[in-house]
């Protein structure tokens, strides 16, 4: 695979610094049961890095010192470390919001069959991966019968009550372009998907995320082979909005990997970019260590969380779609 980081470390991104501490997203290991194009972790069956049960249970220990209000749990696919439950009910235990990053297939792997209702019971915010409402797209994307898979499981979650009004039962969808592109309009194109999944699968969500793909670890090394680097560093500088500065995930939230290292963000820990001068910090850090008010380390692919609309783990960035929606206040005057 095509290393990236040498042609990413030269930028002229503007210096960031961290505003107060509330999510911690927790990558605890990168064994998955699938192998996507786009993925920037490299995930994939054969991944063997998992945290360790020492590192797992500073993780409750850190969201009550710190009083962070989200654990974000990420692979990989989280679901298949044997301590994802016992964490998921120790962070519910203290009232903090979980969400749980699903690549919707993992439902009905071996010894996965009653997760659905595990994370219904435990209240778990789902973000489900689903990179187009159409078949050939996702398959192309994700492999061979991935689309009809995650229909059947996104069904399953409407069953349980999963992006039903009313229901507390969050269900977040995913968006990622096939290619070296960005991301289409957030609101119109989450109207093409709740309308084709509803009318074709009687499907409900609450919320699209169309999230642009990062120059990075596999998605990255496939643009250096088909030439297409530099083109597409180039479509994300030229889409620079300084507007989504104030909404980059990489404020409020701290990235850690399966070993316990801390990150600014999960794109960061990919290309080993650890929290600018503190050494290499570790989640027990956090036990008596506060983040606010510190650099946050930046290179080139952070424009791919500021171009466009703006997109990182959350989609489009919420500074960009005030002002779209106080300029069509604007026109309707």
């Amino acid at each position: 695979m095509h290393a990236t980081l040498p042609l990413l470390q030269a930028t002229e991104f503007p210096a960031l610094r961290r505003h107060a501490l509330e999510i911690l997203q927790v990558n605890v290991g990168y064994k998955c049961n699938m192998s996507c194009q786009h993925c920037h972790v490299n995930a994939g069956p054969n991944r063997t890095e998992m945290m360790d049960a020492e590192t797992l249970a500073l993780i409750p220990q850190v969201l009550a010192a710190r009083d962070l209000h989200t654990l974000d749990l990420t692979g990989g696919a989280p679901e298949l470390h044997a301590g994802f439950r016992d964490l998921v009910r120790a962070a519910r235990a203290q009232g903090r919001k979980v969400i749980n990053r699903c690549n919707l297939t993992i439902l009905f792997e071996p010894g996965q069959e009653d997760l659905a209702e595990f994370l219904a019971e435990q209240r778990v915010e789902i973000v489900a991966s689903l990179p187009c409402y159409s078949l050939d797209n996702v398959d192309k994307q994700r492999g061979k019968g991935t689309y009809d898979k995650s229909i059947l499981a996104l069904q399953k979650l409407n069953a349980l009550g999963y992006g039903i009004p009313g229901s507390g039962l969050v269900l977040n969808l995913v968006f990622n372009p096939q290619g070296a592109s960005l991301p289409p309009d957030q609101s119109a194109l989450q109207a093409d998907y709740q309308r084709e999944l509803f009318d074709h699968f009687g499907i409900v969500f609450n919320q699209l995320l169309a999230i642009a793909n990062m120059p990075i670890q596999r998605f990255g090394s496939m643009l250096i082979s088909k030439g297409q680097f530099n083109d597409y560093m180039r479509l994300l500088h030229e889409n620079f909005a300084a507007a989504n500065l104030d909404t980059v995930m990489c404020r409020n939230l701290v990235s850690v990997d399966w070993q316990g290292f801390l990150y600014d963000c999960d794109f960061n820990q990919q290309l080993g970019l650890p929290l600018p001068g503190m050494g290499r910090p570790h989640l027990r850090d956090l036990l008596h260590q506060e983040l606010q008010g510190h650099a946050i380390c930046v290179a080139d692919h952070c424009y791919g969380c500021t171009a466009g609309q703006g997109s990182s783990c959350s989609g489009a960035s919420k500074a960009v779609i005030r002002e779209e929606s106080q300029l069509q206040m604007e026109v309707a005057k």
